[in-house]
């Protein structure tokens, strides 16, 4: 058996000595910078929750709702044209004037990038034929051929009633879940700001979403607000963590309970977060109903890393440091 040299064993066990010391150091003047500016760093979340209230309000003025729905909420049609040979772009800046409320995407392989069909959505209400003729003819008169659904093209359509009945009851449903989630939070903590604190960084993680949403100027459908409904979830799991950790082991210093709980929150997040990113960019060129969901959870897990680690590390810090001194 090959003896392994006691030289290298002793300068292994030296570089080990001094990562351990770098780590320790570091730590400490982490913990020394945390313990004086986290009031301070509250001040981040607030700016941007505040910017959120903000914007939305303009929002709401201008466009009567809180987001911009696709024809999933408002109703409309739906055409798919398999047209490996059209340009979008150029269909989308020749008809904008034409078709109302036009929205269009293209699906391509995801492979050869090679453009397989063309998606254009029309807020034009109605199902019957007659309604639905109107944007057929115009794309027909555009494309010089004819579009027969089930060929070279298929037609969806979603009436306006039914779209927005059910927008209600999706906006319902958010509400409800929401609500039983605070109830269940306060029943597990039973104390109101560290309650709170949950919630509050719940609900942040939700309205900062919508808000980027918005400005990114993205049409959210029926898979958008169940998506959100899904970040609810996602949104509390790590600020239970971290709660349970800073109420429950009070032997521990503060730092530590917060240190233990990053460590094993930050991986879930990121966790999940890299696996969405990867799941979005396989099907982003095929399912926008998937697509979306993973761009409304991406967003969302991004603004729960600051939520969690700024807003509820600053208020569960400040609470318990005034509990041990009172």
């Amino acid at each position: 058996m090959r003896a392994f040299p006691i030289g290298a064993l002793k300068n292994k066990m030296e570089e080990q000595k001094q990562e351990t010391k770098e780590k320790v150091k570091f730590s400490r003047a982490f913990a020394k910078f945390h313990d004086k500016n986290y009031k301070l760093l509250l001040l981040i979340p607030v700016t941007l929750l505040l910017f959120s209230f903000i914007y939305t309000g303009i929002f709401y003025s201008q466009n009567n709702d809180f987001i911009r729905k696709d024809i999933s909420l408002t109703g409309g049609t739906s055409i798919t044209i398999y047209d490996k040979t059209v340009n979008l772009d150029q269909v989308k800046q020749d008809l904008s004037g034409k078709l109302d409320g036009m929205d269009t995407r293209r699906i391509y392989d995801l492979v050869t990038r090679e453009q397989k069909a063309i998606i254009i959505e029309t807020k034009t209400k109605g199902c019957d034929e007659s309604q639905i003729q109107e944007p057929k003819r115009i794309l027909e008169d555009y494309l010089r051929y004819k579009l027969i659904n089930g060929d070279n093209a298929s037609f969806e359509c979603t009436g306006s009633v039914l779209s927005e009945s059910f927008y209600r009851q999706l906006i319902i449903a958010l509400l409800f879940a929401f609500l039983f989630m605070s109830i269940v939070v306060f029943i597990i903590f039973r104390t109101l700001v560290p309650s709170a604190a949950v919630i509050i960084s719940a609900f942040a993680d939700i309205f900062m979403t919508l808000t980027l949403i918005n400005l990114f100027g993205i049409k959210m459908s029926a898979a958008g607000i169940i998506a959100v409904l899904m970040l609810i979830g996602y949104s509390v799991d790590t600020d239970i963590l971290l709660t349970t950790r800073m109420l429950k082991r009070k032997d521990e210093p503060v730092n530590q309970r917060i240190s233990k709980a990053f460590r094993t929150g930050i991986t879930m997040t990121l966790t999940s977060l890299l696996a969405i990113i990867f799941a979005l960019i396989v099907v982003k060129s095929f399912s926008p109903v998937l697509s979306q969901i993973f761009t409304v959870l991406a967003i969302g897990l991004g603004f729960d890393i600051l939520n969690t680690w700024i807003t509820n590390v600053s208020i569960l810090k400040w609470y318990v440091k005034n509990k041990n001194e009172a």
